[in-house]
């Protein structure tokens, strides 16, 4: 479905880039051509619905380029033997994505969720080429040796069962919409973040983004994850924005605090009733406060 009055405050006719083997990815591009580009990155199970209301509260004067990774949101849902659902192939995209659209400035980068890891782990060759961060909600890191896998997460990975789970009754998508709040989403809003995710087959990105989770070091991401990692604190010498929802029972607070260790001067909003979709729980108050956050720090 792409009729746009389907997507309350979905700011703009998304656009397509062919990525290769004739799968296209949908994107917005939104504000001037001109400004400052804040790239902003989601992650599983939304799309680039969950980056609205940052979008139409910045694109009057940044220019908002907003991806659906392949498989998800409006992007095309290419079966396993079109296309290796993998973090390296999330990172790929993002990077011909950036490549086609040639801009010649800095990039403030915003990442959501899994959003953290293919940001980060595309800055790793391109470290000089980001302004700014924006960190919602997210990692780039493996998961704490602390910590195990939420058993939400974990009963999606179990052979057949997940399948049956997130691919059969949407639970994965359907979970994160409603346990993701502490405030409901609106009906309408909802049924528009859930919209893409309506069929088995257009399932599976959700169900591949769950199985490729790095948990140790024979996973196929977990080397990507690592080497982002070791380098997030080298971004210290840049403005960082981190806002957090604490009641998010994934990226709780000891993922909050390695960013805090490691960015120790980042501008922090912490929101104790708010949960893992942050910026629909507290969009009203996150929005101006990330737009006087990049106001106060232009890119040079």
């Amino acid at each position: 479905m792409t009729d746009l009055a389907f997507y309350p405050d979905y700011p703009h006719a998304p656009k397509r880039f062919d990525r290769g083997n004739g799968i296209s990815l949908s994107y917005i591009d939104a504000g001037p051509a001109d400004a400052e580009p804040v790239l902003m990155v989601h992650g599983n199970p939304s799309w680039s619905y969950y980056w609205r209301h940052l979008i139409n509260g910045l694109q009057d004067k940044y220019r908002c380029i907003v991806p659906d990774h392949v498989g998800m949101g409006l992007s095309d849902k290419p079966a396993d033997g079109e296309y290796a659902y993998t973090l390296q192939s999330r990172v790929d995209d993002l990077g011909k994505l950036l490549d086609s659209l040639e801009l010649k400035q800095k990039i403030t980068l915003a990442v959501h969720d899994w959003g953290g890891m293919i940001g980060f782990a595309w800055a790793l060759k391109h470290p000089e080429r980001i302004a700014r961060l924006v960190i919602l909600n997210t990692a780039s890191f493996p998961l704490p040796k602390s910590k195990r896998l939420p058993w939400q997460i974990a009963v999606g990975r179990v052979p057949l069962l997940g399948a049956l789970l997130i691919r059969g009754f949407n639970f994965f998508a359907r979970g994160a919409a409603d346990l993701g709040v502490l405030r409901p989403i609106p009906g309408p809003s909802r049924k528009a973040l859930l919209a893409p995710y309506d069929s088995w087959n257009h399932r599976r990105a959700v169900h591949r983004f769950v199985q490729d989770i790095p948990l140790k070091e024979a996973d196929a991401a977990w080397a990507l994850v690592k080497q982002a990692e070791r380098q997030l604190p080298s971004y210290r010498d840049r403005p960082v924005f981190i806002g957090w929802g604490l009641q998010d029972f994934v990226f709780d607070q000891d993922f909050l605090a390695r960013f805090v260790k490691d960015l120790p001067e980042a501008t922090q909003k912490i929101y104790g009733d708010a949960g893992h979709y942050v910026l629909e729980d507290k969009y009203e108050e996150l929005v101006p406060a990330i737009r006087q956050f990049l106001d106060r720090h232009p890119v040079s």
